[in-house]
Order: C-alpha cells, then sequence, then structure tokens
C-alpha cells in the first residue's frame, strides 16, 4: 500500500470523504507520502498542484466538487488497486513574469492558462511578440489568454479558443472578444514559444494578468513560456484517463 498524503476541499461531501478514508488508509504528511490524494473539484486539483507541485509527488484526484475535468470518480473501495493501475499524465506549467506600473516583477505558475484581462471599461490595447518578434502590433479586445493542452477545455474553450491534444506539444493563444483585428481569432503555437505580451496604453487602460488564480494588476509587460524545468505528474484510472477526456471533449456538441 502506497503511503497517501489525503488532501480535501472544504466543502462537507469532500470533508467526509476524507474522513472515511482517513479511516481507512491512515493519514501522511505530502512530504512524507508516495502519493497525493486530492478530494474536491478542479479548483482544488489547481490549488494542490501550486501548493505541492515543487515536492515532484504523483497526484491521484476524485472528484467532490462542481468541475472535475482532472478528477477521477470518487469511490472509496479499491483506492490502492485503482492507484497502482493509473496511467501518469505529465503536465508542464506555463512560467509568467509580469512587470507592472510601479516597477515590481512578479512571477508564478499556471497549469491552465495565463490571462490578461482589462480592468476597466476601456478595451485593452496589446501588443504580442512571439520569439523576440513583433506578430500583432495591436490587439484590441477585453483580453488575450495563453492555455496549456490541460486547460484548453476551460477558459479557453469558452473564449472559442481550440481543444488541444495532451502530449502535442503545442498552446493555445486565444483573444477574448477581440474588436480588432477583427478577423484574427488566435492561434496554435509551438511549446517553446516565447509569448510576450505588451500594454500599449497602461495609464488609460489598465490590464490585469492572472496566471491560474494568482492575479497581478497594472502590468505593463507580461512574459510566457513553457516551464521544461518544472512538471507535475497526474494519474488517471486506464478507463477515463485525461487524453480520452479531451478527445471526448472535442466531439461533445
Amino acid at each position: 500500500m502506497p503511503r497517501l498524503a489525503l488532501l480535501a476541499s472544504p466543502a462537507d461531501e469532500a470533508q467526509a470523504a476524507l474522513a472515511a478514508l482517513t479511516a481507512l488508509h491512515g493519514l501522511h504528511r505530502p512530504q512524507d507520502a508516495d502519493v497525493l490524494v486530492a478530494l474536491g473539484g478542479d479548483g482544488f486539483m489547481l490549488q494542490t498542484l501550486h501548493r505541492h507541485g515543487g515536492l515532484g509527488k504523483p497526484v491521484y484526484g476524485m472528484k467532490l466538487g462542481t468541475v472535475g475535468f482532472l478528477m477521477n470518480q470518487y469511490r472509496e473501495d479499491d483506492l490502492a488497486a485503482r492507484i497502482a493501475s493509473a496511467e501518469p499524465a505529465v503536465l508542464h506549467p506555463l512560467e509568467m513574469l509580469a512587470q507592472t506600473e510601479s516597477g515590481a516583477s512578479v512571477g508564478s505558475l499556471a497549469y491552465n492558462e495565463v490571462s490578461l484581462l482589462r480592468q476597466t471599461r476601456q478595451a485593452a490595447h496589446i501588443g504580442i511578440d512571439l520569439k523576440g518578434q513583433v506578430r500583432l502590433d495591436e490587439l484590441i479586445c477585453d483580453g488575450v489568454m495563453i492555455a496549456t493542452p490541460a486547460g484548453s477545455t476551460a477558459y479557453n474553450f469558452s473564449a472559442n479558443g481550440p481543444i488541444l491534444p495532451l502530449g502535442a506539444n503545442v498552446m493555445a493563444l486565444t483573444p477574448i472578444a477581440p474588436f480588432r483585428p477583427r478577423r484574427w481569432r488566435g492561434a496554435v503555437l509551438q511549446a517553446g514559444t516565447e509569448i510576450r505580451f505588451r500594454v500599449l496604453d497602461p495609464h488609460k487602460r489598465p490590464v490585469s494578468a492572472t496566471a491560474d488564480s494568482h492575479e497581478v494588476r497594472d502590468v505593463t509587460e507580461v512574459l510566457v513560456r513553457e516551464s521544461r524545468d518544472r512538471s507535475v505528474t497526474l494519474l488517471f484510472d486506464p478507463e477515463h484517463n485525461l487524453e480520452e477526456r479531451i478527445l471526448i471533449e472535442q466531439f461533445t456538441a
């Protein structure tokens, strides 16, 4: 039996599951465990990855929340056998480095997406550089994001961005309510592409940058690249692994 670190969201259902599984398997600290078991929804899974991803321990999630794209179905029985037969999915987060009007430099990681959003009623004016080359002089929009394959079915998809196959080594660059250029609907980029977003009128048209749930206000420039040094491993039941879930999303009306 692997040593399990059982982690649960504050929701009543997740807390009840935590008590039941602790009685069956005991409780270990994340740093002492072989596997982290996250009980909750996708939001709690992202929180777990941000808090404990640096430990390098695989994470097996079970859905006890509203959204569970990154989770397995919850069952109390056969947990050890399910973990032993689970299929791994290795995810590389995005690294965000944001410069603010005050001169601060703020770094953060994102497993789903990095998004830039207008802070006021004024539309954002954003320039986009790829690998140091200007690709879009001025995007007038509510915002723009760069999403990982795992995050492509979330906010990215709701903004009409593409769903990306896991392991395709690509990212989705997706505008949010673009006004100019009207015909631009985004791009699919190689995972190694460095993206620089330039806020063109930060005083009149302030913009915030968010890496998953970490928000930085009043940014002037945001650099985003995929991290090759950091990775996390999620474990999925073979009959419904992450690759299969992404395929299902692509064929769901």
